[in-house]
């Protein structure tokens, strides 16, 4: 049995700045699973709130032209980034609860179906936990109606460890979505825990949701105080992160 490590950035922090602490911690797993002697690390969550930014998986066909995108950042107040994850574009930033599991699924038993299956269970169950009742469509992610969807998953994976994850919208500013088709899913809105009446901060959901997770990961023991970590720096998590 192991313990899931809740690594949670306090306030608003950069979608580069999470995307360096996550690919060091999945460079431990990758290097641990090539060599043998290598201590192998705890699966870790990172969970944070960005500053107000764009993101699209690699392979996205609807990549905004360099127009659109002038476009889209004229006013400053948000940046753009291409990742690594599927997926297309889609708008992170506060009041939005990223989630990302730094995970072997190996460790777990899991296949790659499973994993994103697991993503969206513990998803639904953070929303019921609020009395919101979500659930999954033909279209990846989680959605409170047929055309809100409340939660988007996006992964990237390397030998099976994990990267980047889900977001969900806690009291996100939605009309960040309008400018842009999300997920490249047409005439398809958004929704947000606190449009249907639900009042309540990131962090506690941030909470509510790596316990979801950690109670539905096979080998995982959920240990008190193992979430909930922003106290500790990232050098005692070992991570060479300037």
């Amino acid at each position: 049995m192991v313990k899931l490590q809740h690594l949670h950035l306090p306030n608003l922090t950069t979608y580069t700045r999470a995307s360096t602490i996550q690919n060091a911690l999945a460079r431990r797993l990758l290097d641990s699973k090539k060599d043998p002697t290598f201590p192998i690390p705890p699966p870790t969550i990172i969970t944070a709130q960005f500053h107000p930014v764009y993101t699209t998986g690699r392979r996205d066909r609807n990549t905004p032209s360099p127009a659109q995108l002038s476009r889209l950042l004229q006013d400053g107040k948000v940046e753009f980034h291409t990742t690594h994850r599927g997926g297309q574009i889609t708008f992170h930033g506060p009041g939005q609860l990223v989630a990302y599991p730094i995970i072997d699924l190996k460790r777990h038993n899991l296949t790659t179906r499973c994993y994103i299956n697991l993503l969206e269970s513990a998803l639904i169950t953070t929303c019921a936990h609020y009395g919101i009742k979500a659930f999954r469509t033909e279209n990846t992610g989680v959605w409170v109606s047929e055309t809100e969807k409340i939660g988007a998953i996006g992964v990237h994976l390397n030998r099976f460890v994990s990267r980047d994850g889900v977001a969900l919208n806690v009291h996100t500013e939605l009309g960040w979505f309008d400018r842009i088709v999300a997920c490249g899913l047409e005439g398809k809105g958004t929704s947000s825990l606190e449009r249907l009446g639900v009042r309540v901060g990131v962090e506690e959901v941030g909470r509510v949701f790596v316990k979801v997770m950690a109670e539905e990961l096979e080998g995982v023991e959920w240990v008190e105080g193992v979430e909930g970590v922003e106290g500790v720096g990232l050098e005692d998590l070992g991570l060479d992160v300037e």
